[in-house]
């Protein structure tokens, strides 16, 4: 298994938001998350990749105990993270925000790295030189996961990259998460979009409450199930 969460509790102050969450993400596939908001899929996210130290539990990269890493060093074991809101460098201009990125990265493969990127996102070709706060939702949110692709992740983990975007770029949006585990990425991705989400996913798991309460294979016939899960 590419990511492996065992026994997750995590909270805030004194208020604990997860309560023993376990599920997998294996390798070259989609593991998604599901759950109306408040029920622990942002800080399921935040404690994957560092940001929220967990009460107990563990979580394992493709089998290393990376639970008391920073976030840094987990982005040096192959995890990125793009969370909601379509961040970016607002002054900078897309390609500088890509670059910004790319210098982080060794000399030989950068000018690789941003390409490769912006392969996944053609559309970013024609805004290189726009600053990133004067481009759409939609722009944003592509540059966001460009910008997480150049580290050359194993693990990319999303949270709703298609929340508040026109429906055309959801579509490229959707077809490029597609083409990454196709190619061999793990993506843990949370997402509202149940139709898009179950039926890229090998596998999923429904939150309510910061408890798990239901888990199975994806695919487009278990969509049902998973929106009755979330009526419950």
């Amino acid at each position: 298994m590419m990511l492996e969460i065992d026994t997750l509790t995590a909270g805030y102050d004194r208020t604990t938001v997860l309560r023993d969450v376990s599920l997998n993400c294996a390798e070259r596939g989609i593991t998604a998350v599901l759950g109306h908001n408040g029920a622990g899929k942002t800080t399921l996210l935040r404690a994957v990749v560092g940001l929220l130290r967990p009460t107990s539990g563990t979580i394992r990269l493709d089998g290393k105990d990376i639970g008391r890493l920073a976030p840094h060093r987990r982005v040096h074991e192959g995890l990125a993270y793009v969370p909601q809101g379509q961040r970016s460098f607002e002054q900078l201009s897309t390609l500088e925000n890509l670059q910004v990125v790319a210098d982080g990265q060794p000399r030989s493969r950068r000018r690789r790295a941003v390409q490769e990127a912006l392969d996944r996102f053609p559309a970013l070709q024609a805004v290189l030189d726009r600053q990133a706060g004067l481009l759409s939702g939609g722009q944003r949110q592509q540059l966001a996961i460009a910008r997480a692709l150049i580290t050359a992740p194993r693990l990319l983990v999303l949270d709703e990259p298609t929340e508040g975007i026109q429906p055309s770029v959801v579509l490229e949006i959707e077809r490029a998460i597609e083409s990454l585990a196709a190619d061999g990425m793990s993506i843990l991705l949370v997402e509202q979009h149940v139709g898009f989400a179950v039926s890229v996913a090998q596998t999923y798991t429904v939150l309510a409450a910061g408890r798990v309460i239901q888990q199975g294979t994806g695919g487009a016939e278990a969509q049902a199930d998973v929106r009755a899960a979330l009526t419950l």
